[in-house]
């Protein structure tokens, strides 16, 4: 099975997509529908989140499994150690190589409940994402990528401590990182800009969510953790009772975004796609970066 960086390597820009564990047997039927929708599109990965709880982790090992051995895409499965020990952590990515997945983003994870609240340790487990990523690369050939935040993750100081977080996990022996929400192509590059500035070379891709309806806008804003920027809010909020309006500018406004990232020589685009393939794909295709032969 490819690993995420060279599947990042290849003769020009690609597309990666992100999924969430389905809640249900409904929601398991929409998610497969998404699955088979955007394999023919060969996206250089896929990635399954983990949910706080354990029954949403169940469900994300056992889709990322599925995602292995029943099709031809190439999973990346996320881990994070929240209420896990070490021993439980070690029992995940040992299950992980054993259905042939070689690919972890190795995240902290927020509090269950509550994202800002106290960061509470497992008795036996781990404290900081660096320390997660060590353990991948002790268990097994694994290619470990960790999440980066463009205007700085909620517990840094400033960005540029949290930019120094970043490095130490890269340092750790990630191979990649794929950076949360964002609006404006400079913030994406100035983060960048600043992990070159420490001495450090990493594969660095950013991540985008398709804004499809009011709704999205505002939870991109809650993701990323600032408000939406006045003059993307008046493009975009002035379709607010017409959704197919927002939709049609919320598009162009996302792939105009990717345009200048490719432009930037970013080698691909992490699309977040809340278990649906439509906007995504549509994305995609304006970029050309649908294969020739599909």
């Amino acid at each position: 099975m490819s690993s995420v960086v060279e599947r990042l390597r290849g003769d020009g820009p690609v597309f990666s997509v992100e999924f969430f564990p389905p809640r249900d047997a409904e929601d398991e039927q929409v998610l497969w529908r998404a699955v088979r929708e955007l394999e023919p599109l060969d996206p250089a990965f896929v990635s399954i989140t983990y949910g706080a709880g354990g029954s949403s982790r169940d469900r994300t090992i056992r889709t990322t499994g599925r995602i292995a051995q029943e099709t031809t895409l190439v999973p990346m499965a996320h881990l994070t150690a929240v209420d896990h020990s070490v021993a439980e952590l070690r029992n995940v990515i040992g299950w992980y190589a054993a259905v042939g997945v070689r690919n972890i983003l190795a995240v902290r994870g927020d509090p269950p409940g509550d994202p800002y609240g106290e960061w509470i340790r497992h008795p036996d487990g781990l404290t900081y994402a660096e320390e997660l990523v060590r353990l991948c690369r002790e268990l097994g050939d694994f290619c470990v990528g960790v999440a980066a935040w463009p205007y700085g993750h909620p517990r840094s100081a400033d960005l540029d401590d949290d930019t120094v977080h970043l490095v130490r996990k890269l340092r750790a022996g990630a191979d990649f990182a794929i950076a949360q929400l964002f609006f404006q192509p400079e913030d994406f590059l100035r983060l960048r800009d600043r992990v070159l500035a420490k001495g450090c070379e990493t594969v660095l891709l950013p991540g985008v969510m398709p804004l499809t309806t009011l709704r999205m806008l505002h939870k991109t804003a809650e993701l990323a953790g600032v408000p939406v920027p006045p003059h993307i809010a008046a493009k975009l909020e002035r379709y607010a009772d017409d959704p197919a309006g927002f939709r049609a500018a919320g598009i162009d406004h996302v792939t105009e975004l990717c345009e200048r990232l490719l432009a930037e020589g970013v080698p691909g685009v992490h699309f977040y796609t809340l278990n649906r393939s439509k906007a995504t794909r549509e994305v995609v295709a304006r970029l050309g970066l649908v294969p020739a032969r599909t």
